[in-house]
């Protein structure tokens, strides 16, 4: 049975700047991750860890991003979870509140190792928890034999008059294309004029601004997206906008970096800029950033060892390996070959974390459903206020 242990310091070992307990013994560290390329990440480096350190193995167990807050709860307890997994930085305050995952030890140290965005990320209540492993956000996509760089719109008014021409002039094309119910993307349809869901830190329990007047003029605003795509939102899926890039019938799409190598296998020609910015504002729209972070469980085992792994994927080597094969933006300061990497940081400027208070698990099937709605007709006001209402019942 897996149970809390504290750290114990039996003999210091300098691991990237940092100080964690020697190993001892033959220990097997069970970490959980989704496939699709991070599987790959964590079999790669989990050899080249255990080259270092010949008693610690590590065994890789498919879960994927979103499940793992979910399935610790029930894992932890029983004794059969992980001793490290990865989980998104929004789920950081679910985490904390039900007592699954431990502080990041010498977070002083990961700190200054990592980027502000991502020690930011993943600080709840004072102290920081995980070790993030990459950054991301996502940005406009754009087909260049479809649109001309210099074409590529600034703002989404120029964006919808766009892709009114080309749909008109291209059948079974799109001039644009995106998950409409995907409140990871709609989001940004709230942002004008600096508001922000749960207020400006991302911490105000009490008022989400989901439903304020600037969010309710911004969906609005998303509805009449609809006269460029005029597409049902059951027929907008991710897998659905994603395959369209792919195959080269849409000339723009909203997505991130984990599909860059997919568009570039694919032999997609294509370029990456800010989001257009929304009407009434200069600047690209706001996007939400995230924090791809590596948990230590509390029920683990061997906590130090576990800390020891999970600071090693925050080495350039890992970093860049994890790079060469997700293409995810890597968590420290550290020079990646991409053609389309500067697209990603324009709008990195722009963008602002996930909240992480608990209340975020209840926002993402709420604004789902709220988004498909509004997309398809619904009174925008009163969508927004049942997502507003089913947020705070959290």
């Amino acid at each position: 049975m897996m149970k809390k242990l504290g750290w114990v310091l039996m003999a210091l070992l300098l691991v990237p700047g940092m100080m964690f307990a020697a190993d001892k013994g033959k220990i097997n560290l069970k970490v959980w991750e989704s496939d699709k390329g991070p599987d790959a990440f964590i079999q790669q480096a989990g050899d080249a860890f255990t080259k270092k350190n010949p008693n610690i193995k590590i065994e890789y167990v498919h879960v994927e991003l979103g499940d793992a807050a979910g399935q610790i709860a029930l894992d932890g307890p029983a004794g059969v979870g992980p001793d490290v997994f990865a989980a998104p930085h929004d789920k950081l305050g679910e985490l904390v509140s039900g007592g699954h995952v431990l502080a990041t030890e010498n977070a002083a140290a990961v700190k200054k190792q990592v980027l502000g965005a991502c020690s930011t990320a993943l600080t709840y209540g004072g102290k920081m928890y995980g070790f993030p492993v990459s950054a991301e956000t996502y940005a406009l996509f754009y087909n260049k034999k479809l649109i001309k760089e210099g074409d590529v719109p600034k703002t989404w008014e120029a964006l919808a008059a766009f892709a009114k021409k080309f749909n008109a002039a291209n059948s079974g094309k799109y001039g644009f294309i995106m998950d409409v119910g995907n409140a990871y993307y709609t989001i940004i349809f709230t942002t004008s004029d600096g508001n922000r869901l749960f207020g400006p830190s991302g911490t105000d329990t009490t008022a989400t601004n989901i439903n304020s007047d600037k969010s309710i003029k911004g969906m609005k605003f998303f509805q009449s997206l609809k006269g460029s795509l005029n597409v049902p939102s059951a027929d907008l899926t991710t897998s659905v906008a994603d395959a369209a890039f792919q195959a080269g019938t849409a000339a723009m799409h909203i997505t991130g970096l984990w599909n860059v190598k997919p568009f570039k296998d694919a032999g997609v020609d294509f370029g990456v800029a800010p989001l257009p910015s929304l009407p009434g504002d200069k600047n690209p729209a706001a996007s939400f950033s995230g924090t791809r972070a590596m948990f230590v469980s509390a029920y683990s085992d061997h906590p130090a060892e576990a800390a020891k792994f999970a600071a090693f994927l925050l080495t350039p080597e890992m970093q860049q390996l994890r790079f060469k094969i997700t293409g995810a933006l890597p968590s420290i300061s550290t020079k990646v070959d991409s053609p389309y990497m500067g697209g990603f940081l324009k709008q990195l400027d722009y963008a602002f974390p996930m909240p992480s208070i608990p209340q975020m698990s209840a926002y993402w099937e709420a604004m789902n459903n709220a988004s498909k709605n509004i997309w398809d007709g619904a009174d925008v006001k009163k969508e927004l206020d049942a997502c507003n209402a089913t947020i705070l019942k959290k």
